[in-house]
Parts: C-alpha cells; structure tokens; sequence
C-alpha cells in the first residue's frame, strides 16, 4: 500500500531532509535515520524524559523511523553506511556536499556501485556554483535571500524572520515530489538518479507569482505599507471585539458585495467607485469605509454578512484557534503520536491523505541510535562488527 516495500535510508539533520524523509514514512516506506553519535540537534531542542515523555519538534520531523548510530567518519561507519545504501532504494541527505565528497558519499563516488539508488541531496544554495558549499537554514536562504522577506515584510517596518520550519517543510515536499517522479523513472529504467532540492530554488518558487513578473517586466511591486496598497477592500481589517480577518477579492462585483456586507448600498453604481479603481486618494477612502464598518460589528458578525454575499474570508486564527477547530479536525490536520514511553500526544499530521486507505501513521521518533543492532543484524553484519561500531 502506497510506499509500502520502499527502503529508505536518511542522513540528514534539522527539518528539510528529515521532515522529506518523515512524510515517506507517514506514506508506508521503511525509513532508516543515520545519527552520529551526538544525534540530531532537532533532539536537544525539548526535554523527551519519563516525565516529560515525547519531543514534538523531533517527533514532527522523525516519527516511524527506526534509527542507527554511526561513525561516518571512521572507515568502519562509512563501511556501515555503504552497506545500508546499498540495500536502499532512496538516500535522502542535507550534509553539505563538501562533507559528502570528502569523505567519498557524494553521488558520483556512489553511482558506478549502487545505480539503482535514487540520491536525494537537499541543499541550502545548491550542488554547483561559488556557495554549494555555504551553511544555510530555511530563515537564511529561503527566507532571506530568495526575497521572500522582502516581498512580504512592509518597507514600514523592521525586518523579522519566519517562524522555525517554514521553508523547510516547502523543500521537504519539493524533495519527496522529485523523489517520486525519479523513482516513476526507476520503474522502466531500472536506474537510479541524481535529485537536487535547494531552500534557495522551493523560495525562489514560493514567491514565483511575484518572480515571474519581475522577471517579465523588470519590476514588480511586492509588500507596501497599508495605506499604499492599491485594493482598498482587500487585506486585514479589525472587529469590533478586536479580531482580525483577511478578505480575497476574487472578481469584480466583490466591491459590490463587500458594500452590501458593509451596509453601504449608496456607493454602489457611482463612477468613481467602479473597479478598478485607479486613484490612491480614493482607494484610500474606500479603506476607511471598510475599517469603520467593520469596527462596528463583531468576528461573528462580519462573518455572517461576508458569507451572505460569498465574498473569500478567513479570520486570522491562533494556533490554539486551530488547534480546538473542528474544521481543522475533519480536514486531518492532526494525529495521534506514539511518544516513546507508552502513551501518545497530538502532532501535526503530514499535509495529504488517502481516503481510501493508507499504512497506520503514529509511530514514535526513534530514541537515539534505538534500533543499530537489529538494522545492522539485517543489514548482514557480523555480531563481532556490529558491537565494534556500537
């Protein structure tokens, strides 16, 4: 059932390339996580004790992995691990190509001897060019230096980062899409391949309705200060009982219907109002008809007459919002999770399912270097070089 039957053999920290490799797992494949001794820093981030049981932040990145310790750096550990490839039909990793090359994992020291495996390297800028080799995180390269931030925070105001993840799980499920798609290939070639994910290249594409026109006409405008925005009835606008809720013109007629919504049949029909509308000054003026209505009526309110006329709405929501919403709930946003120590706790759920059918989600995030030996038992070693790596 779905990726039931598939091996997959990861070595990669943080989120990008473990979250990939997660998501897998969530769809049915065997998925073996490579540690070095000191773990993955995604560990030390919550206490996972008997009376804390269950990290969240490694368990949403690492959950129904079995996972094996191993020296890499050693001839002994690399050995291991060239074994572990060797019976895999995927290596997803984020160690940065540098590392890989140097210590001969790179694609090209391994294809002539593996050319089944589909290689999944996910990089922050890359695996060619003056910065393959530069550290990056999701804050750094698909926030930052794509010009996500910069099309998205307002010139008004100081420059903050997006939240832990964010651009990470974009990549992730670029890295899965491309990881699929090559082993489609696999299915009639009987090769493997090379597959290359960049935090850099998921931004690039995450902000591409902004890119593309950039790149058509030179120039695009991205984040202005509110006032200065060209749609006065789109955007943010507060409530009454100080709630925030985003409005989506979709067409035309919505000037009309947030009108209608608003009560202020009078402005419907008159030439100056009729979209779109071109002149600052009175877009402006539109938007402070729409904080004024809106400050007369509650969240509930609002929403109820947006409804009526069918206009695209959301209230801006807490995580503690969704996470006791019962829309949420029915669209699968969450599971339960094993965390270890024989109970479970709520996690997110990965961001597709299979109605039909699909292999139990929920299994715990390994304990570090949990299943070494029963992983290297099966990988063929013998017990004498098993308790040398352990």
């Amino acid at each position: 059932m779905l990726l039931e039957g598939l091996k997959v053999v990861e070595m990669a920290t943080w989120v990008a390339g473990p979250s990939c490799a997660a998501v897998m797992a969530d769809w049915g494949a065997e998925v073996i996580k490579v540690e070095s001794p000191t773990g993955d820093a995604t560990r030390t981030f919550q206490p996972d004790t008997a009376e804390s049981p269950g990290n969240p932040v490694f368990t949403n990145e690492n959950r129904g992995k079995k996972g094996v310790v191993l020296n890499i750096t050693t001839p002994e550990g690399k050995r291991a691990l060239k074994i572990l490839l060797s019976q895999a039909d995927i290596f997803i990793t984020n160690t940065r190509p540098g590392s890989l090359k140097r210590l001969g994992l790179d694609y090209d020291s391994l294809k002539a001897e593996m050319p089944r495996l589909i290689y999944a390297a996910v990089t922050g800028y890359g695996l060619v060019g003056p910065e393959a080799d530069v550290p990056a995180f999701d804050m750094t390269a698909f926030w930052t230096r794509s010009g996500v931030a910069h099309a998205t925070i307002p010139p008004d105001q100081e420059p903050f980062t997006s939240r832990p993840g964010f651009g990470d799980h974009v990549t992730a499920l670029a890295t899965a899409s491309a990881v699929l798609a090559a082993l489609h290939e696999r299915a009639s070639t009987g090769r493997g391949r090379l597959v290359e994910t960049s935090l850099i290249r998921a931004g690039a594409y995450a902000i591409s309705w902004d890119l593309a026109l950039h790149l058509r006409y030179g120039e695009v405008v991205t984040a202005q200060p509110r006032n200065d925005r060209p749609n006065g009835i789109a955007g943010y606008f507060r409530t009454a009982d100080d709630r925030w809720l985003c409005i989506v013109p979709r067409a035309p007629n919505c000037f009309d219907k947030m009108m209608t919504a608003l009560g202020y049949l009078e402005l419907i029909g008159q030439a100056r109002f009729e979209p779109p509308i071109i002149d600052l000054d009175t877009t402006r003026e539109v938007r402070a008809l729409c904080d004024a209505g809106f400050a007369k009526l509650t969240l509930e309110q609002a929403g109820a007459r947006l409804d009526e006329v069918d206009l695209a709405w959301a209230p801006m929501s807490t995580l503690a919002d969704l996470a006791n919403s019962d829309m949420a709930e029915a669209a699968g946003c969450f599971i339960e999770v094993e965390d270890g120590w024989g109970g479970t706790f709520r996690a997110p759920a990965s961001p597709a399912r299979f109605p039909e059918g699909a292999p139990p989600v929920g299994r715990a995030a390994p304990k570090l270097g949990e299943h070494t030996r029963e992983i290297l038992e099966a990988a063929g070693l013998r017990p004498d070089e098993i308790e040398a790596l352990i």
